[in-house]
């Protein structure tokens, strides 16, 4: 047992955390981080047990002081994320429900038109001011407009998601600030009346979106999802899809640019846009760490976690684990398989992974087809937080001899 040496507030560990990763998987595959108060599972096996293990849940905590935090904490008390079977099965099986009545599907479509719209104004930006930023343009409106769709959010409210989803999630870092702290609540408690507003419209005049169908399941004894389980759900589609779609896109056409063969075998070759994807969600993960907390004694590779204590799977460290990767610190968008973590496993396997494929893959297809040149126009600003791994800023340009514009489908 060895005490983590890396500080998650460090900017220089930020900027690349792999070579420490690297370091501690070879000194062993579970370590104690004092700072964070938890055990860290570092190689790909032991994160995978820890994903996968029935005696290590999720178990949600309340933020404290309680009565300062009422809304923040209601939205993942009753949140799928942060229960457990029996609560989770039932939770799981509505929402799955729910998305079995082809909203995916319906969305493929209109989500490549949305990616085409908003290529071509980054496209057009660059060619009027010399450069643009993707996470402004593409990385950041794309997946807030898609969850927005998704829910059926009017138009007129769908700026007010992002910043909403940006706030609260600060809370999931260590070390936040007391304002930070004040703000998520406040945040979450808009958030939470903003939906209760909504599902009650949706109760007098459905609509063809989540929100109907999430008011209108039932389970088969006839339960429904209570109003505080709608809306924490409805709250974490929008967190969890936007945020790692965010930083899927941003992270992943940085590492793009930085391995520029890459980008060029995938211009040359777009039928690679699946392996792509799950090799940019592998090689710079946008979710680094995820927690569980043991209701038994449990072993992982040696250590053992007592009731009450938490454990977190390292995705990003588990993610280069040389003995399930070749060469893992190769970007390689032909990799196959990818056994990657990104999206969890086990209870907790994201539900949003397959709207989550789509949503990068049309980002991607559109950029490669639209402009096949891009290039950085400068360093990007990279996110001061360590658990959800983005970028503030990606400037790109492009000569103008390599953005191609192409008719958008009505």
């Amino acid at each position: 047992m060895t005490v983590l040496l890396f500080d998650p507030r460090d900017p220089a560990f930020l900027a690349d955390p792999y070579p420490a990763f690297a370091e501690l998987r070879e000194r062993g595959e579970v370590h104690h981080h004092e700072g964070m108060g938890l055990a860290v599972a570092v190689s790909h096996a032991a994160s995978s047990a820890v994903l996968r293990h029935r005696d290590l849940g999720r178990i949600w905590t309340d933020a404290r002081p309680v009565e300062a935090f009422t809304s923040f904490n209601l939205l993942h008390r009753n949140s799928l994320l942060e229960n457990e079977p029996p609560t989770h099965t039932r939770l799981r099986r509505l929402v799955a429900s729910a998305f079995g009545r082809g909203h995916v599907e319906r969305l493929r479509p209109w989500v490549a038109r949305l990616a085409d719209r908003l290529v071509d104004d980054l496209a057009a930006r660059i060619r009027d001011e010399g450069s643009a930023d993707l996470l402004t343009h593409v990385a950041g409106p794309l997946p807030v407009e898609v969850i927005a769709e998704l829910l059926g959010v009017p138009e007129a409210d769908r700026p007010l998601l992002q910043p909403w989803s940006n706030t609260i999630v600060k809370m999931y870092e260590y070390g936040l600030p007391e304002e930070q702290r004040a703000a998520a609540e406040r945040a979450s408690g808009e958030f939470v009346a903003y939906l209760r507003e909504l599902a009650a419209r949706r109760r007098a005049e459905p609509g063809d979106d989540m929100v109907s169908s999430l008011v209108a399941v039932t389970d088969t004894d006839g339960a429904k999802l209570t109003e505080d389980e709608l809306v924490a759900t409805s709250v974490l589609l929008l967190m969890a899809g936007h945020e790692a779609t965010v930083n899927v896109i941003g992270n992943g056409v940085l590492a793009l640019m930085r391995h520029r063969e890459q980008w060029e075998r995938l211009v040359a070759d777009p039928s690679l846009l699946p392996t792509a994807v799950e090799e940019l969600i592998r090689y710079d993960s946008p979710l680094q760490l995820f927690e569980r907390t043991a209701t038994r004694p449990v072993e992982i590779a040696g250590h053992v976690v007592e009731p009450g204590q938490k454990i977190a799977a390292l995705l990003g460290a588990a993610a280069r684990d040389p003995r399930v990767f070749a060469d893992p610190d190769r970007l390689d968008i032909g990799r196959s398989p990818n056994p990657h973590l990104g999206f969890g496993m086990g209870v907790h396997y994201c539900l949003g992974a397959p709207l989550a494929r789509i949503e990068v893959q049309a980002a991607l297809g559109s950029l490669v087809r639209k402009l096949p040149g891009i290039e950085l126009a400068a360093e990007p600003h990279r996110r001061a937080e360590f658990v959800m791994r983005g970028l503030h800023t990606l400037p790109l340009t492009a000569p103008a001899s390599t953005t191609r514009p192409l008719p958008m489908s009505r």
